[in-house]
């Protein structure tokens, strides 16, 4: 849990934050939960569906995003970087929001 804590805080490094946690982690909750959306729907299910498939992933696409923005505002590499990953982080989460 205390890593989530660093994450949300921007503790992370900016290249931590952004691969591990927005890249890695948000195909990883997003297919997930994508994949349990599909299985309750066959199942009828279409309130839980969508409390699968919304509720778990937008909070967790959220404390990325965050986490990202935050490692980028304490990043001591180029500034570049750090508004590349915004935009980056901004741009990813937005699509594995709304797919």
């Amino acid at each position: 849990m205390r890593v989530i804590g660093d994450l949300w805080r921007g503790d992370l490094p900016l290249g931590d934050a952004f691969w591990s946690w927005a890249v890695l982690g948000g195909i990883l909750v997003n297919l997930s939960t994508s994949l349990g959306f599909l299985w309750l729907i066959t199942l009828d299910l279409p309130l839980l569906a969508l409390g699968v498939g919304y509720g778990l992933s937008l909070p967790f696409n959220f404390v990325a995003t965050m986490g990202v923005w935050r490692s980028a505002a304490r990043h001591v590499g180029p500034a570049i970087q750090a508004d590349l990953a915004r935009i980056a982080v901004l741009v990813w989460m937005g699509v594995l929001s709304l797919s």
